[in-house]
């Protein structure tokens, strides 16, 4: 393959999608650590105990792990990771400012479910799609 063929367009040293991945989930991942680092201080002034805060927390997570796995199955077998990104990047984007408004733990456990749905769904597509968009620059 001639070397002008192989060229990707490149942004600071970084192949441009690889970039701009990086760069949405480092976004991403700011938002949601500014947000989660005062829900545990948070909870408590809407009334949850620490079992409903463990709750919350225990369904959240594992719906993000189950999801992972389905959403890698359900890319894998259409063959394209992009809409995934998309959408679970964007339920995330929409929903991190909905904490604002809450007033129940129900509330919380309803945000906390949804945006880790997004997560569940963006997650292993991402990551197969920065492997195939990224090539080593020497062997291993």
């Amino acid at each position: 393959m001639a070397d002008n063929q192989k060229k990707k367009k490149q942004i600071l040293g970084v192949e441009s999608n690889v970039f701009f991945v990086g760069l949405t989930r480092f976004l991403t991942d700011t938002t949601k650590k500014m947000v989660y680092s005062i829900l545990p201080l948070f909870h408590p002034t809407l009334g949850a105990s620490k079992t409903e805060i463990s709750l919350i927390e225990g369904i959240a997570e594992s719906t993000a792990s189950v999801l992972k796995s389905l959403s890698g199955w359900w890319s894998d077998k259409i063959g394209r990771n992009k809409p995934f990104m998309i959408i679970g990047y964007g339920i995330t984007a929409l929903l991190s400012p909905l904490f604002a408004f809450v007033t129940t733990p129900l509330q919380v456990l309803s945000i906390r479910f949804v945006e880790r749905v997004g997560k569940g769904i963006r997650t292993a597509p991402r990551d197969l799609s920065l492997i195939h968009i990224s090539e080593p620059t020497r062997p291993y």
